[in-house]
């Protein structure tokens, strides 16, 4: 008798450790096949790049951000472009720096439906009127299943580059259809 409540014990232990498999695969699952959240990758990088800036450089002077464009074509940018820049942009200004807003300025190369596009003479004209030290700019790079990204922090006196950080986002619908978006 003891030996079939041993059994039975056995087989409902064996049984409760198949559900618990089932259920944590399927929530593993469900995480690999989640939108990527943009707004909090976007907020990461901004915090990655603060954490390599020299506050007394940039301390009381406000920053500038561009939209993120392609590695390919560097006048074409895109709604997932356009939205990392503006999520970065925030993130700054939470961590109390003070940000120009590009859009309200008519000097600005503003292609339609693409962004803000910073030429050489611009960023000069800009960064002297504003007192400009630095600029936060991107690239993004389109490969089969995934967009590589760079995001950057430039002195626009030299062009030096104050920090960097490097990530990537899975291409699934919704990237998948900010990209398509120009």
């Amino acid at each position: 008798m003891n030996n079939n409540k041993n059994v039975r014990a056995f087989g409902k232990t064996i049984k409760g450790i198949c559900w618990l498999t089932v259920a944590m695969f399927s929530f593993l699952l469900s995480g690999c096949l989640a939108e990527h959240d943009l707004i909090d990758s976007s907020y990461h990088v901004a915090d990655e790049l603060i954490s390599q800036l020299d506050p007394a450089l940039i301390d009381d002077y406000p920053i500038l951000t561009a939209s993120f464009v392609n590695i390919d074509n560097l006048e074409k940018s895109s709604t997932l472009g356009r939205a990392i820049a503006e999520y970065v942009a925030s993130r700054f200004v939470q961590k109390n720096f003070k940000v120009v807003e590009l859009k309200l300025r008519n000097t600005v190369y503003i292609k339609e439906k693409s962004g803000e596009f910073l030429l050489s003479r611009e960023i000069r004209d800009i960064s002297t009127e504003h007192e400009v030290k630095a600029l936060v700019v991107g690239t993004y790079s389109i490969a089969k299943n995934m967009v590589y990204v760079s995001a950057r922090v430039v002195d626009p006196a030299d062009a030096t580059i104050l920090a960097t950080y490097d990530y990537s986002i899975p291409i699934r619908s919704n990237v998948s259809h900010m990209l398509s978006q120009y």
